[in-house]
C-alpha cells in the first residue's frame, strides 16, 4: 500500500520550518523496514517509537521509559506521520514550537 503525498500534510503543518531544524516533511519513495526510538524532552518527558511503512515514519508517543520487566505496561499513543529524515534527527526544537524541547536519538535499526 502507498502512502498518499499529503500523509505528511499534519506534520508540515504543524511546524514552522524558519524556526525549528527539524526536516520538511516528504513522503519517500523507498520501502524500507526501520525504525527509531527517540527520547523527546518536550513538555514531558517520553520517548518516541517510529515504524517505517510506506514511505513515512508512522510514530507513538510512549508516556513512560523503557523497562526491562516483561510484566511493566507502556501506553503508546499514535501521533502523526514523520519524514524518513526525522529518523536521524537530534537537537532542540525551540520552546514555544509544536513538541519544544530537546530530541535525542535513542536506539535505531531494522
Amino acid at each position: 500500500m502507498m502512502v498518499s503525498k499529503d500523509a505528511l500534510s499534519p506534520y508540515n503543518a504543524k511546524r514552522d520550518f524558519a524556526r525549528t531544524r527539524e526536516p520538511k516533511g516528504k513522503v519517500a519513495k523507498t520501502g524500507g523496514n526501520s525504525f527509531v526510538v527517540q527520547k523527546h524532552a518536550a513538555t514531558r518527558l517520553h520517548w518516541d517509537f517510529r515504524l517505517e511503512i510506506d514511505g513515512v515514519l508512522k510514530s507513538w508517543a510512549v508516556t513512560k521509559g523503557p523497562s526491562i520487566d516483561p510484566a511493566d505496561k507502556r501506553l503508546a499513543v499514535r501521533t502523526e506521520d514523520h519524514p524518513l529524515d526525522y529518523g536521524t534527527f537530534e537537537g532542540s526544537i525551540p520552546k514555544g514550537e509544536y513538541g519544544g524541547g530537546t530530541v535525542m536519538l535513542w536506539d535505531r535499526g531494522t
